[in-house]
């Protein structure tokens, strides 16, 4: 072992300890292990590790806590999580909390391998100077929440084409999450603690997207008041996120392609090139194949970006992560309007199994935003989701009519066709939409005093 590690290992189960600790011996690490997370603390205060493995439930104190307590005396010290009772809200509490990874129990050896060396080349990765636009935090990432097996597979690839340099090209249908994905790469490779940028390339116009991409030197062209660097010079280090790259036009599409094959860009009115270390990963929605046929899309630009291709999963394809998604975007959603909104009612989650998703997780989430915004008790109820009629499943029961209008224009037609369909019967209604009686009475007396902003459907 070239870098032997020191490491600490924090599990109340004595078998888990002696298993973590001769597989991290066999590979030249040097262990110390504590059984709860107070003893693991003061043996943390008493001398210096490299990485700390911790299990999440323990006696005492909990890993959770011992994760906040290290992080508060040495923030550069990795903190590998690791649980048997693992949920979607503790893992993303653990990384905001600043986990470096979250591992599921039971996992295999090339896992936890995998999450080690990731973590020890995350530490070694020098610092680099920030600018005044690189400086900005990148927000955080949302995680990618999947139960699919087909794409928890290409999670694992993800992972182990992170290390390599070569572009990525990501290619999948609208709001299947690829900027997740790239994001996600970025994160597992030797270069995450650099600029992650991304560009919309189908959101700019050619001359100004020029000038994002590449830069441009002062005087280059009219308006061009000040030397700007291109996002590949600001990424430099890191990774640049090319977002519907089909979408570029074929000038700049030789340009890039020099960019990838010389690794230097030219910036507008610059007189020499300027050297740039960037990793690329490209997403598109459309088929870059029959683009190229034709004659949209560069052929070898397509084969240079194409070096490693992943394919994502419609949504509609991965069912049984749908109510994971939906659970996710109602506790996110919940949080942000401060709604006290705590389920999800059967017979809803059964709709949303059975609607074809052509906006995929980005509709979703929508929908789910706006389920929370009506609802107002404590369960959504499917009148509360508004699903495309054109799109629901005949038995998934009947959608709303489209409507066009505010939130209180929705709400009061919400429960006046729940009260028409249950033929008046107001005690069905309140239990129907997950509010009480009162409420319901409450809201009838608002309506008379109080007329639609316009003419309901």
């Amino acid at each position: 072992m070239k870098n032997p590690k020191h490491v600490l290992i924090v599990d109340d189960e004595t078998e888990m300890r002696a298993a973590l600790t001769e597989a991290l011996k066999r590979e030249g690490h040097s262990i110390v292990t504590a059984d709860n997370g107070q003893t693991a603390l003061e043996k943390f205060d008493e001398e210096t590790f490299d990485l700390v493995l911790s299990d999440v439930k323990m006696p005492k104190m909990n890993g959770e806590e011992l994760l906040r307590e290290i992080k508060s005396r040495s923030p550069g010290t990795p903190v590998i999580m690791m649980t048997a009772y693992g949920t979607i809200d503790s893992a993303v509490q653990s990384m905001k909390d600043g986990a470096f990874d979250y591992l599921l129990k039971p996992f295999s050896a090339e896992i936890l391998a995998s999450s080690i060396i990731r973590a020890f080349q995350s530490k070694r990765t020098p610092a680099r100077p920030l600018n005044k636009e690189t400086s900005k935090k990148d927000p955080p990432a949302r995680p990618i929440i999947t139960q699919n097996p087909a794409f928890q597979e290409r999670l694992k690839f993800a992972e182990n084409i992170a290390y390599s340099k070569s572009t990525v090209l990501i290619s999948g249908e609208t709001g299947t999450g690829k900027e997740l994905f790239a994001r996600y790469i970025h994160q597992c490779s030797p270069r995450s603690g650099q600029p992650f940028l991304a560009v919309n390339c189908a959101a700019l116009p050619e001359g100004l997207l020029e000038s994002e991409l590449f830069g441009h030197e002062k005087g280059a062209f009219t308006g061009a008041i000040a030397r700007k660097e291109g996002k590949f010079e600001l990424a430099s280090g890191g990774t640049l996120l090319l977002d519907e790259v089909t979408e570029l036009s074929l000038p700049l599409q030789a340009k890039l392609l020099r960019v990838l094959q010389e690794h230097e860009v030219d910036k507008v009115g610059g007189r020499e090139p300027v050297p740039v270390d960037v990793r690329v990963i490209a997403t598109t929605n459309r088929d870059p194949k029959t683009l190229v046929e034709e004659n949209k899309f560069r052929e070898d630009l397509y084969y240079r970006l194409n070096v490693i291709p992943i394919q994502l999963t419609p949504l509609r394809e991965r069912p049984e992560d749908i109510p994971l998604l939906a659970e996710y975007f109602l506790d996110k959603h919940s949080r942000e309007n401060n709604k006290t909104i705590h389920a999800i009612a059967e017979e809803t989650l059964t709709l949303l199994k059975k609607y074809q998703w052509r906006g995929n997780v980005r509709e979703l989430e929508n929908i789910l935003e706006r389920a929370v915004l009506l609802c107002p008790g404590d369960t959504i109820q499917p009148a509360h989701l508004f699903l495309d009629e054109d799109r629901a499943d005949k038995d998934g029961g009947k959608p709303l009519a489209k409507f066009k209008g505010t939130i209180y224009d929705m709400e009061r037609e919400l429960i006046f066709q729940t009260l028409e369909e249950l033929d008046g019967n107001k005690t069905r209604t309140a239990e129907t939409l997950g509010i009480s009686i009162r409420t319901l009475r409450n809201k009838l007396n608002e309506y008379k005093e109080k007329p639609p902003t316009q003419d309901t459907p």
